[in-house]
């Protein structure tokens, strides 16, 4: 098995360790929070409210500090976390068996290409496996993912327009417009029809439906 396959059953298993797959997943879905706090942490800072919404966290990457690492949780972790979420709870509502797993050798390679420094990031935190299905069940499995994010992303621009009327301190506004922008390139990232994104396997799916 390749570095890049290693997962907690490939992992538990040289260790001799066997639990519940429902605590494997909490496990698993802890370690991609914290793996995505770290290798995003230092592209953002806390909200300063003299710059009032014009902040762009991006540009102050060399001014942070560790201290942000659970506002990088808090920013970032909802939208992977709750994508393959989507994707799990929608297959066992259509009766098919899907399991979460962290992808340990990406994860593992985002946080070495941060403390490298390296002028780009590639990694696959997640992903969900799961049984066959049906044309039609698959393309509602392989959207869930992509819809949860679409779904958070309007979410965010909701509350991003109306933060006086709901009474949203400042102070979180860069959570939400974290989850905005997050959310929004996930979405059309992930729709992108070419294997193996989910859009590929949802395009097929409809083609295979209508032909």
């Amino acid at each position: 098995m390749g570095f890049f396959s290693l997962t907690r059953d490939s992992l538990f298993a040289g260790l001799g360790i066997n639990m519940p797959m429902w605590l494997g997943e909490i496990i698993d879905i802890v370690i991609i929070a914290l793996a995505l706090g770290f290798i995003f942490q230092h592209f953002f800072r806390k909200y300063n409210p003299l710059s009032d919404h014009q902040y762009d966290p991006l540009k102050h990457y060399k001014k942070v500090s560790s201290g942000n690492l659970w506002f990088s949780i808090l920013a970032v972790a909802p939208a992977v976390v709750l994508h393959e979420l989507g994707h799990k709870f929608v297959a066992i509502a259509l009766g098919i068996k899907a399991t979460l797993y962290a992808s340990y050798g990406f994860l593992a390679l985002g946080v070495l290409l941060k403390i490298a420094h390296a002028p780009f990031l590639f990694f696959i935190p997640g992903f969900v496996a799961h049984g066959g299905g049906t044309p039609g069940q698959i393309a509602l499995l392989s959207i869930a993912g992509p819809g949860t994010n679409l779904v958070l992303w309007i979410v965010s621009i909701y509350f991003i327009r109306n933060m006086k009327r709901f009474r949203i301190k400042d102070k979180y506004f860069p959570i939400l417009n974290l989850s905005k922008n997050i959310n929004m390139f996930l979405f059309f990232f992930n729709m992108i029809p070419i294997p193996p994104f989910d859009g590929y396997h949802f395009f097929s799916s409809i083609f295979q439906l209508i032909f």
